[in-house]
């Protein structure tokens, strides 16, 4: 009997999430959270993700075929083994046939960008504006940056599995140190915490320290009351952008860019970030559509379920 319902799972730094939805019209029929509890080790939280799956599985009454997961980080093609993982657990584990041995289906695997990206694309944001898009960038930048690429309603892996990370491409050459051992990369520039950074060694140089420990939203509200620092640091946020972006879209060519995160949550970016595009671009107009995402923090867990859809 073929199932009526397709799954995905969102795997966190603190929580799992698992969402059971319905083939028939994409609506989510069930979702569940439980905590990671990854002190306890990489064995500890696959016997977590069993356990979710069959609470889920016996509150809707069908254990699955296939899932989809999610990851905060990516599987390996050539070595077949996870890397680039912020829960760093994960890093060096076989975590797709671990987990088809634990849970006993089949597993598919992107990196949560990657999922964001197919989220918005085949349910969310880009469904409203380009059903038809061919190309989707989807970014979410946040503490860190991190970003996916969807062509033809499918995530693109590529021959490392490292499509789509634009966020450690180098943007400013010889700038601050990047977690990856490059110097400026995007990431270091255009995340939440490269702004602040920024912000605070403004005005540091002015001897002044109401800077110390200031958020992004602050900069954002000091911006809007005219400061000078809040406002140069914007200016160089919608600059920076608009160059990174332009690359992007001179090699792919999407045909929507989907910004998340705390920094998608700046207006700025839609206009003067958009207007900085331009001058980098190898086409004399831009047709890309820059938009807000949709779906929220549903995005990564209905990312993860179309992988097996």
């Amino acid at each position: 009997m073929m199932s009526k319902y397709y799954w995905g799972v969102d795997i966190g730094g603190t929580k799992i999430e698992c969402a059971v939805l319905a083939y028939h019209d994409d609506s989510c029929v069930l979702r569940k959270r439980i905590a990671t509890e990854q002190e306890k080790g990489y064995q500890s939280v696959l016997q977590r993700i069993k356990q979710l799956i069959d609470e889920c599985a016996q509150e809707v009454g069908e254990y699955p075929c296939a899932i989809g997961f999610g990851t905060p980080g990516t599987l390996d093609p050539a070595t077949g083994v996870m890397k680039n993982c912020n829960s760093t657990y994960l890093n060096g584990q076989a975590f797709d046939r671990d987990l088809a041995s634990v849970l006993g289906v089949k597993v598919a695997l992107a990196n949560d960008a990657n999922c964001f990206a197919l989220a918005e694309t085949r349910l969310g944001a880009v469904h409203d504006v380009k059903p038809d898009a061919e190309i989707v960038f989807g970014i979410i930048m946040g503490t860190g940056v991190g970003s996916g690429i969807v062509v033809n309603g499918k995530a693109l892996y590529g021959c490392h599995g490292i499509a789509g990370e634009w966020g450690h491409n180098v943007l400013l050459p010889g700038g601050d140190e990047c977690y990856c051992g490059k110097q400026g990369c995007v990431e270091t520039v255009l995340s939440g915490k490269g702004l602040e950074r920024y912000y605070r060694s403004l005005v540091e140089e002015l001897g002044d320290h109401h800077g110390d420990n200031v958020t992004l939203k602050e900069i954002v509200q000091r911006a809007e009351q005219g400061e000078k620092a809040a406002l140069v640091t914007l200016e160089r946020l919608y600059s920076y952008f608009g160059q990174a972006v332009a690359q992007v879209i001179n090699v792919i060519d999407p045909d929507v860019i989907v910004i998340g995160g705390g920094v998608g949550n700046i207006g700025g970016i839609y206009n003067h970030g958009k207007d900085a595009i331009l001058p980098h671009l190898f086409n004399p107009v831009l047709n890309t559509q820059l938009v807000k995402p949709k779906l929220g923090d549903s995005a990564g867990v209905f990312g993860a379920a179309f992988l097996v859809k």
